[in-house]
């Protein structure tokens, strides 16, 4: 049986990622309070704004910047799209 979380993101009870997505104390604030969908979700959206705005990870404040999105992303704040994206509708 897999484990559930109360996602940040959908406060609701769903299914839980199976290990933290990275080491350290964010990592696993990740992993106790983000649900597999949400991190997935994040994942997508992550990759159009590398994409959109050429950030390089290499570069410590694009990695601070992401960091700052993924927090808001995941507090069901605003954050920043990518110019000309349009979320599909979900049913």
């Amino acid at each position: 049986m897999s484990r559930t979380v109360i996602c940040r993101r959908y406060q609701k009870e769903l299914e839980g990622l199976p290990k933290p997505p990275f080491p350290g104390p964010l990592g696993q604030d990740v992993y106790e309070n983000v649900s597999k969908q949400a991190w997935h979700d994040w994942m997508e959206h992550q990759t159009r704004i590398i994409n959109e705005q050429h950030l390089n990870m290499m570069d410590m404040t694009s990695r601070k910047y992401l960091q700052g999105q993924m927090a808001k992303f995941f507090a069901g704040e605003e954050v920043d799209q990518a110019e000309g994206y349009k979320e599909a509708d979900k049913d």
